[in-house]
């Protein structure tokens, strides 16, 4: 569930049929107690019949054709229904589930080891077959999200709750419904991988413009697969089925008893995670004798499990037999609770699949299309979805979607656009001075967005304390593909060296192309990788007199062109004008005159005097550019198409030409630079890698500035902005080169996978870091770096130390705390 990190969206399946000459039959589904049972699953005797599924009230609702018909009513721990109707007319019915009894051959379990051991043995071995014995087929998929505020305080960070609840329907006590949608899929499917998903309906409340979140696509809970991800952020690793090749390492099991069912003996047995801080489920499954093929799961994730975000994950699914012999899911269910900084959010997403089609035609390519969203799916009116939903909506989802309804209409006029903006656009003088201030127009969708005037300040030795201020101008003008035009603008001024820079930008969509135009001037960084960013050099000059950041001013014009090409190819190009004027220290000011002594000059090769590093120069460059992630996956939307990250790496190359004599230019070089590089590559439970590789040559280096050089992403700060290209030991400016170079870097994320192991560190969920890093320059040879460390969110405790090098750097280490900025 890559898109739903933070949002808690979970989705499930339910089975829906429709048939002209019909009936429609509703009913619904209690207990012995009288009490609902919720999505219960309601089907047709004959393989691959048509079904429907209760809602969370325990009412359902199908269109049957006229005749005799018997259904069969199931829900995960109670015993299966059968019940005839005859179809003459509009019928009402009520079901009464039982509470299964599972009966335990005590006489079985005499021999030391609980029965469900063999059970489960049989169904591991037949896993791989039951995962690949599927044919090629197509369903339709209907899907019901719902998602609800439980609790929430009136204020948070000084923002007023109450007033937010209003505006999107919440109650007096801030809780209700914040999410509720249902979509209609068809879905073509040839197992285990391939996925072609179409949306044919969709239905938001409170937004009959947007698109549903659901999607089939990421309702591929398979537990015949060894893991299963569930969704982006749940944890650190993936969840071990309880019938993974490897699961009797990570469970333990005990049969409950069996029952008979459709012919067929159902064994239902507990699963029970061997040790806690693991990514395990806990709860029942079931499995056919014989076939050992898994008829329905009820299981769950806890804290326990070292789950994110939620408190508690319910998984419940069942499968029916088709008409060819296979079995695919009649109904996934996922019920959630979870809560952080006192909110509190609870919900369920479930449905169901229907129509059931073996063995489609299926064209060349049809895959390379994940999903297809065509314009006008979410126009279906009222009477369309009365008619083709499967799982009734309850009383407060009726009133949701009425409630959400008026609100949109009345959030669209342009009298309420207006008085929301004069109530979020009031000037507040905290803000300005803090987080900046958002002037926003609602009625022609743009904003200004200006910076707080305290975190545009910094302080470095070229410019002492400086004023680094921004603001920017957006404005949607292309809804459907949420495309923008954007002004921005900086200015920046230096108390001591009294110098002014400002410089304007936009950005223009042209087509299916963006057209970026900037100039002016700005004082930047001489290592254009931005290793030290101003705020750790504010606080490492201002308390501790170590100025590692070196500065120089550029004024300049450019233009950049970027597209993307069919076959998911990037193309870019930029020519651009620059002069470069290098600036020497003007203040030695620190907060403690002892540290004066450690302040060097602004020439990094230099650092004893304030030698210019280059003389004032001029250059005119043109870049061009080319990446490829050899993806071919991508996703249709109206009017625009969204490439999918691939499981290949991405490998770019570009070209950079330094004229001589055009505008002055007084530069002549050309640099040829090739890059592969890929994160977050899944090794299952042992966590996952990621690397960068990049290698270049200056094919020639007749006139090369120091700015034009290639340069590294060093770090000599405890606290620094650790990312995958960053060297803990190396120097910021030294080692840049104008000649050949390579640079290579891996990391290794374990995930957990030791510290959920240690008690005192499982509850930190600290992840394992294990780094290489490598370089090699004509000057400095060949250099590398160990790192070793731990992280939690976004900081880092890393032990680095240095390998073989040909230059002073053999046998450094430190420990750096890295603070990631992005």
């Amino acid at each position: 569930m890559r898109r739903l990190s933070l949002t808690l969206v979970f989705i499930g399946i339910v089975t829906t049929l429709t048939y002209a000459q019909s009936h429609q039959l509703t009913g619904r589904v209690i207990d012995e107690k009288g009490d609902p049972v919720p999505f219960a699953s309601i089907y047709g005797r004959k393989a691959g019949g048509g079904g429907t599924s209760a809602n969370n009230e325990g009412i359902f609702k199908m269109q049957l054709p006229v005749g005799e018909h018997e259904l069969l009513i199931r829900s995960v721990g109670y015993k299966q229904a059968a019940q005839r109707v005859t179809m003459d007319a509009d019928r009402d019915i009520q079901v009464i589930l039982l509470a299964e009894s599972y009966l335990l051959d005590e006489v079985v379990i005499g021999n030391g080891e609980d029965p469900a051991y063999a059970i489960i043995r049989r169904a591991i071995r037949q896993r791989k077959a039951h995962l690949l014995e599927a044919a090629p087929y197509t369903a339709k998929v209907y899907i019901k999200g719902v998602q609800r505020l439980l609790q929430a305080p009136k204020k948070f960070l000084g923002v007023d709750i109450d007033e937010i609840g209003r505006e999107i329907g919440l109650d007096s006590n801030r809780t209700g419904i914040v999410y509720l949608s249902e979509s209609e899929s068809r879905i073509t499917v040839r197992p285990p991988d391939d996925f072609h998903e179409e949306m044919i309906s969709s239905k938001f409340s409170g937004n009959n413009r947007a698109f549903s979140f659901n999607r089939a696509a990421d309702l591929k809970l398979n537990f015949y697969e060894n893991h299963q991800p569930i969704f982006d952020g749940l944890s650190a690793r993936p969840f071990v089925s309880p019938i993974a090749d490897n699961a009797l390492a990570y469970y333990r099991y005990r049969l409950l008893g069996t029952t008979e069912e459709n012919g067929l003996t159902i064994n239902k047995i507990e699963v029970i995670p061997r040790r806690k801080g693991e990514p395990l489920y806990e709860g029942d499954i079931y499995i056919v004798d014989d076939t050992w093929r898994i008829y329905g799961v009820n299981l769950q994730l806890t804290k326990a499990s070292s789950i994110n975000i939620l408190d508690t994950l319910d998984v419940q699914q069942e499968f029916i037999p088709l008409e060819n012999g296979q079995w695919q899911p009649s109904s996934i269910r996922f019920d959630f609770v979870g809560g952080l900084l006192g909110f509190r959010v609870g919900g369920y997403f479930a449905a169901v699949y229907s129509e059931y089609a073996a063995n489609p035609e299926i064209k060349k390519g049809a895959f390379n299309e994940v999903l297809h969203i065509a314009e006008g799916i979410n126009e279906r009116d009222s009477a369309y979805w009365a008619e083709s939903r499967p799982l009734l909506l309850t009383d407060e989802e009726q009133r949701d979607y009425v409630h959400k309804d008026s609100l949109q209409r009345r959030r669209e006029t342009k009298e309420y656009r207006d008085s929301l903006d004069r109530v979020t656009n009031r000037f507040k003088p905290l803000g300005i001075l803090t987080t900046g201030y958002t002037h926003r127009n609602r009625a022609n969708r743009s904003f200004f967005a200006f910076d707080g005037l305290a975190t545009s300040l910094l302080f470095n030795s070229v410019e002492g304390l400086a004023l680094n201020y921004g603001i920017r101008y957006t404005k949607q003008i292309d809804t459907l593909r949420n495309r923008n035009f954007t002004v921005y603008g900086n200015a920046r001024y230096g108390f001591a060296n009294k110098r002014v820079n400002g410089y304007l930008g936009t950005y223009l969509p042209i087509g299916k192309s963006t057209l970026h135009l900037y100039g002016g001037s700005n004082v930047q960084d001489l290592n254009n990788r931005g290793a030290l960013p101003p705020l750790f050099n504010t606080i490492s000059t201002t308390l501790f007199g170590r100025n590692y950041l070196k500065l120089y001013e550029r004024t300049f014009g450019g233009l950049e062109w970027r597209y993307t090409l069919p076959a998911n190819v990037t193309a870019t190009a930029s020519a651009v004008w620059e002069n470069r004027l290098w600036l020497p220290n003007s203040t030695d000011y620190t907060f403690w005159e002892r540290n004066k002594q450690h302040l060097t000059s602004n020439n990094p090769l230099v650092p004893g005097e304030d030698i210019p590093l280059f003389a004032k120069n001029q250059a005119f460059k043109i870049t061009m550019g080319l990446s490829y992630d050899f993806g071919t996956r991508y996703e249709t939307y109206p009017h625009r198409r969204v490439y999918l990250p691939s499981k290949w790496p991405t490998l770019a190359v570009t070209y950079t030409k330094g004229f001589p004599r055009i505008f002055g230019s007084d530069v002549d070089y050309d640099l040829l630079m090739a890059r592969l590089y890929k994160t977050g590559i899944g090794l299952g439970l042992y966590g996952q890698v990621s690397f960068d590789v990049r290698a270049g040559t200056f094919l020639n280096d007749r006139q090369l500035r120091y700015t034009d050089y290639q340069h590294f992403k060093g770090t000599k700060t405890l606290i620094s902005d650790q990312q995958l290209t960053t060297f803990l030991l190396l120097d910021y400016y030294r080692y840049s080169t104008g000649g050949n170079f390579v640079e290579a870097h891996g990391e290794y994320n374990l995930s957990t996978l030791l510290t959920s192991k240690v008690p005192l560190l499982r509850r930190l969920k600290l992840q394992e870091i294990i780094g290489f890093h490598y370089m090699h320059t004509g000057e400095l040879g060949h250099y590398g770096e160990w790192h070793v460390g731990l992280e939690w969110q976004r900081l880092r405790v890393i032990y680095a130390r240095s390998l073989v090098s040909a230059a002073d750097l053999r046998g450094q280490q430190a420990i750096r705390i890295g603070v990631r900025l992005f």
